[in-house]
């Protein structure tokens, strides 16, 4: 088989193109140029996407002596990432642009371009399973076998098409295996660090990310209470995600915490802990993975974050881009703009954006 292998510069893309070529498969490696230091609005250095990480994996390609190339899909990731990023806080909702990058970039973008290099399928360094279930007709998608490093949550937006042409060679190792199997091949990336979770925003802070890209100052507001009363002032409503404690700026006799974010009315409601629990959550966007219908009510498991171990729910599409779940025991701070995902044991089912 024809293989692109995405090629980040880190270990488990260069692991996976290993193990790709000691199977059989004719490999090369694309590495994608997704943003510049300037279009980030960050000083010059180190980053993900950085000259450094296209030559460590041009060094890789080099030892395992097949082809390199590089992409620049910095249009392309401008603005289907990092505008969709700023746009959605500002909103009031907390984005996760690894899901984004994953189904417009990777398996966007860099699928198209493969396919007119003639290849057969993209390759990549995350940590999930694919297998064809011959019983439904579809291909699924699976967790890692190693839970600690799954990334399935970040994948479910995969079409059955991209999923028929996409190999995750990593799916049934460990980490510690996958450093090691570098290692022994003598690899230049098999101690390097692993990339930030948000590559363009290195030091976590969304909020001055946002007005260094956007040029524009964020508008202080009013924190509230359930209630509607004034507690205090907020920084502008970029600065802040549903569940946060720290960085308030303010004190209380008990902990706080933002559990809504208005953007009409400029407010961040702030509320104790037992404030932030809800039972139920809709959301859309809604990709249909390894069923070809929700239309009767199923019992899943469903992750609200990449970090939620998941709760007991039932699931059912109440229309044709409507995803409703009701769990069985209440969640903490299910979140506008984060996705909720739905799995049957390993199985990926389907996900959605949370409204």
């Amino acid at each position: 088989m024809k293989v692109t292998v995405a090629m980040s510069g880190g270990v488990d893309s260069s692991a996976a193109a290993l193990l790709l070529l000691r199977a059989g498969h004719d490999c090369i490696g694309a590495t994608m140029r997704l943003y510049t230091n300037e279009d980030a609005g960050l000083p010059e250095g180190h980053t993900c996407c950085s000259l450094d990480d296209v030559e460590d994996a041009r060094a890789v390609c080099r030892r395992l002596g097949i082809e390199h190339f590089v992409f620049n899909f910095s249009d392309d990731f401008r603005r289907g990432v990092m505008d969709r990023f700023a746009a959605e806080y500002a909103a009031g909702r907390t984005p996760n642009p690894c899901i984004e990058c994953n189904r417009r970039l990777k398996f966007g973008a860099l699928r198209r371009r493969s396919d007119e290099l003639g290849r057969d399928a993209v390759a990549t360094g995350h940590y999930a399973r694919i297998r064809f279930d011959e019983l439904s007709d579809r291909w699924q998608l699976l967790r890692a076998a190693d839970r600690t490093k799954d990334q399935s949550y970040v994948l479910y937006t995969l079409t059955q098409d991209e999923l028929a042409h996409t190999l995750f060679p990593l799916g049934d190792m460990t980490k510690t295996e996958v450093r090691a199997l570098a290692e022994e091949a003598g690899l230049a990336t098999a101690s390097k660090h692993d990339s930030q979770d948000i590559c363009f925003i290195p030091d976590g802070d969304c909020g001055a990310f946002i007005e260094r890209y956007t040029g524009r100052a964020c508008e202080p507001g009013d924190f509230i209470d359930a209630d509607g009363r004034v507690l205090g002032r907020h920084r502008g409503i970029v600065r802040y995600t549903v569940g946060q404690r720290r960085g308030l700026g303010l004190s209380f006799p008990q902990p706080m915490y933002v559990s809504r974010i208005d953007p009409g009315a400029n407010t961040v409601t702030l509320s104790p802990e037992e404030g932030l629990y809800s039972t139920e959550l809709t959301a859309h966007g809604v990709n249909l993975v390894s069923v070809p219908s929700l239309a009767s009510p199923m019992r899943v498991t469903a992750k609200v974050r990449y970090s939620h171990k998941g709760g007991a729910a039932v699931a059912v599409m109440t229309d044709d881009d409507t995803l409703s779940v009701r769990f069985d025991e209440p969640q903490r701070a299910v979140t506008p703009g984060q996705a909720v995902v739905l799995y049957s044991g390993d199985t990926v089912i389907a996900g959605g954006t949370i409204n």
